[in-house]
């Protein structure tokens, strides 16, 4: 007899080999149906796979991520079976499942259309209606090069030349279509049905320059339509919320190819630039940060000594000069410690907290710039805060509790956290790093929170705590950041007197709440789709006149304002009313204060809020008290 255990404890017994599909059978006809693999022992398989001994299996429906994977890596290979239908001639790559969805590379003589992605498309429905069964096959190594060979998938042929000798390649077919996979994939064509193909961009073979130029082919599939058409929407949201086309819109900054990945920012982004600056450094003062400035370029001598040199080189720009190496910082942190180091600190002093609005460089890829998510040059919310291994825990949840009270501040409120652990480049022993990482699950456990550990995703020096803040689409942003460090005060020769008078090395912890002001400022421009809270917004208040007679009135009533530190501006154009308030509501203002005759004699103003919101005639001294209370508590 052959047990089989499944996930919720119960136990099947089967007198013969059975496969996935015929347990899912006699669980339940409606499993049956909707089974598209399942976990064999932790091992992802087909439901064609045959349980030969005792074993635990999870049957891996739509409802399960791994269920998503599969519809998605089965697209994949149902997007490549309908362009060697349409375009017999195409060679086909790689087609491996990303985030959202799926690519498929291709060699072709001419370029995709969209008008060939709609006919793709298409074709892929069709074959999707022949519910088509997809079957497994293993062939030895050079039988399979031999195959692709002969039938011209010269690329795969090459995929399976890299693949060690003597293992065996598995290949899926359905219809007349076979490709390299090793699975799992879908029982039949008829479970896709929900797809859509949405672009075609360049890609070279295997990620090389100097390789043949492919085509790349871009889908998204999900489990139901419900779900692929609420993702296209969120994506035909984000089309309209790119924070590139709100930058040009609303004049906040461009970038050029005279300095690419750092940014011209033009006056109504500096303004944003500044509120945000301001209020950070405002919650850093009173929550016991000093405010400190260090180099741009540092010797070479000091990056090494730290270790980033040897870790990060590739990432750093460097210059020389009088025969010595140099780099811009790249990161704020061996900065700091000399500060720290340049006066000798006894335990008293602890926790110091050193806070930088640092300005850093980091010669990222030119294909990876985006915008302001992705720049070469950037300023961070950066702080090192030096302690005792007993002051970590009450530092952390200090951390903590500012930091979520930020992000709520600036209307973030979903917010994930996660724990990246020690990578396999890293420095300091394996027992520091116990520590280290003991340290931070015991911190994230005092802050009563839950989270996810990231294997191998931590700093060369230390693990790190990650906040990944939700925005108005639903996407995660990985902002903040709580790094417990005891390698680089050692490397740097960080030391205080403690209470035994004996000296001791500090802890460090590296911490930002925003990360990137840059990229901060991006992802408030795509949550905001441009339409910023007052606080930040670059012109509070537009005052506008409906004719010159009320010219006077309307300047009178924007110096007020602005004498109350209010960021107002008055267009006193002679044009219609309806055209000023059109161009500035696509200026996004929050408030436009219309004056005419009967505002002007009365000493009022008529509100319009922003989304074209009528707030009635009030005194100007009302309004002025309502905006205040509204932008106070971020003051």
């Amino acid at each position: 007899m052959i047990s089989v255990h499944l996930l919720d404890g119960s136990v099947r017994e089967f007198e013969y080999p059975v496969s996935v599909a015929e347990v899912a059978a006699a669980i339940s006809p409606g499993l049956a149906k909707a089974a598209l693999g399942a976990r064999l022992d932790g091992q992802l398989v087909d439901t064609s796979a045959i349980i030969e001994r005792d074993a635990s299996l999870a049957i891996i429906t739509s409802q399960n991520e791994d269920g998503l994977e599969i519809i998605r890596h089965s697209t994949a290979h149902l997007l490549a079976y309908a362009v060697k239908d349409l375009f017999p001639e195409a060679q086909v790559t790689i087609g491996p499942v990303i985030e959202n969805g799926f690519y498929y590379d291709f060699a072709y003589s001419r370029p995709f259309t969209l008008e060939d992605l709609e006919t793709i498309e298409k074709r892929m429905r069709e074959l999707v209606k022949r519910n088509e069964v997809v079957s497994r096959q293993v062939m030895p190594r050079e039988q399979a090069i031999c195959y692709f060979n002969d039938i011209g998938e010269h690329y795969k042929a090459e995929i399976i030349g890299s693949i060690p000798s003597g293992d065996s390649i598995s290949l899926y077919s359905h219809g007349g279509f076979t490709d390299l996979c090793r699975g799992p994939h879908v029982p039949n064509t008829g479970k896709l049905k929900a797809f859509k193909l949405l672009k075609v961009a360049g890609a070279y073979w295997r990620g090389d320059a100097r390789n043949q130029q492919l085509q790349r082919i871009y889908g998204t599939a999900w489990a139901s339509q419900e779900e692929l058409d609420a993702y296209l929407y969120r994506l035909e949201e984000a089309e309209k919320r790119d924070h590139r086309k709100l930058g040009k819109q609303l004049d906040l900054f461009h970038l050029q190819d005279n300095a690419p990945g750092m940014v011209f920012w033009h006056p109504p982004g500096w303004s944003i630039w500044q509120q945000v600056e301001q209020y950070m450094r405002a919650r850093l003062t009173v929550a016991g940060y000093r405010e400190i400035r260090t180099p741009q370029v540092i010797d070479r001598a000091l990056w090494e000594r730290s270790g980033h040199w040897q870790n990060y080189r590739d990432g750093m720009f460097t210059t020389e000069s009088e025969k010595r190496d140099y780099a811009i910082k790249p990161m704020n942190c061996p900065g700091h410690v000399q500060v720290f180091n340049h006066t000798l600190h006894s335990y008293r002093d602890l926790p110091l907290r050193l806070a930088e609005f640092g300005s850093c460089h980091r010669n990222e890829p030119s294909g990876a710039l985006h915008g302001l998510m992705r720049v070469r040059g950037f300023v961070q919310d950066d702080a090192h805060i030096f302690c005792t291994e007993e002051q970590v825990i009450a530092e952390s949840i200090a951390f903590h509790t500012l930091a979520m009270d930020i992000y709520k501040n600036f209307g973030f409120t979903d917010i994930e956290v996660k724990l990246s652990l020690r990578p396999e480049q890293r420095a300091g022993s394996d027992e520091v790093w116990q520590r280290a990482e003991a340290g931070l699950r015991q911190a994230l456990s005092a802050c009563g929170l839950s989270w996810q550990e990231l294997p191998g995703e931590g700093a060369f020096y230390g693990p790190k705590i990650e906040y990944h803040i939700k925005d108005a689409l639903g996407r995660s942003w990985q902002c903040g950041t709580l790094q417990l460090d005891f390698v680089l005060p050692e490397r740097l020769d960080a030391e205080y007197v403690a209470e035994d008078n004996s000296r001791r090395r500090p802890v460090m912890l590296h911490r930002a709440v925003l990360g990137s002001l840059e990229r901060f400022i991006g992802i408030l421009i795509e949550h905001y789709a441009g339409a910023l809270p007052a606080w930040l917004s670059p012109v509070q208040v537009m005052v506008l006149n409906i004719a010159q007679s009320q010219a006077a009135y309307a300047s009178e009533v924007a110096e007020t304002l602005q004498k109350q530190g209010f960021r107002v501006e008055a267009d006193l154009r002679n044009e219609k009313i309806s055209y000023k308030i059109r161009e500035h509501t696509l200026r996004k203002i929050p408030y436009l204060l219309v004056v005419g005759d009967r505002e002007r004699d009365a000493q009022t103003v008529a509100v319009r809020a922003r989304g074209g919101v009528d707030q009635g005639v009030i005194p100007i001294g009302d309004f002025l008290e309502s905006l205040r209370n509204e932008v106070s508590c971020f003051k």
